[in-house]
């Protein structure tokens, strides 16, 4: 079996070092950076599975590093920063990050994220297409699950992971009402707790991407005290 290979991208050895320790107790191979720079290195020379970013970090930040990966990865990613408000996390996960661990942290519960992540990525890698089908049409949205790619009236839209495949659950089942708990344990892949509104971040993000503001007819509509449907 293929080992997996997680990057670790961090300013401060310590914290490299003490999550390194307990991912190689894992059995994961690990690959160390030390700012922007060579986490992005890191990446385009070696098979990364996923990657735990520092947001401060030298040369490019979390967020630059992030944006770059994601033009041609979709890895799971994990921020683990300093920066602990609640609008940095809701800033985190909307620039691309698929979970947010603020320091100081427990690094039991790094790991557990770690292989939460890992699972979620591998279960939806070898999802099969809903219908047989691995392209969804609805409501001038074209979704490719193979390509995890999204057209909206033609022209492509740039989702991250995590919103692509919010897009994708909701558009499988158009008028079926999904609860934030729902949607969480199919996309998150893990039981539901309190996230700090990060299925109704996504929502939000998601819609601005899908323009929902310009459109009178919403694709996503919201059920008051029930969840989300896709109104295609």
């Amino acid at each position: 079996m293929k080992q997996i290979t997680v990057l670790i991208a961090d300013d401060e050895a310590e914290i490299v070092d003490l999550i390194c320790l307990h991912l190689e107790k894992e059995g994961y191979a690990i690959i160390k950076a030390s700012d922007g720079q060579e986490a992005i290195h890191a990446v385009q020379t070696h098979h990364i599975d996923l990657a735990i970013l520092d947001i401060m970090m030298p040369k490019l930040d979390g967020y630059e590093v992030t944006r770059q990966i994601r033009e041609h990865n979709p890895m799971p990613i994990i921020f683990v920063s300093a920066k602990a408000t609640d609008l940095d996390k809701i800033t985190g996960l909307v620039r691309g990050a698929d979970d947010y661990v603020t320091k100081p942290f427990n690094p039991m519960e790094l790991i557990a994220r770690v292989n939460a992540q890992l699972r979620r990525f591998k279960h939806l890698n070898q999802a099969a297409p809903v219908a047989g089908s691995t392209v969804l049409e609805v409501g001038g949205v074209m979704i490719n699950l193979d390509q995890r790619s999204v057209m909206l009236y033609g022209e492509p839209i740039d989702l991250t992971p995590k919103e692509f495949d919010i897009l994708y659950l909701l558009a499988s089942y158009p008028k079926k009402v999904f609860s934030a708990e729902n949607i969480f344990q199919q996309v998150w892949g893990e039981a539901y707790y309190e996230s700090g509104n990060t299925v109704m971040v996504h929502i939000r993000g998601l819609r601005k991407k899908l323009k929902e503001d310009m459109n009178k007819n919403k694709l996503i509509k919201t059920v008051w005290g029930v969840g989300y449907t896709f109104n295609g």
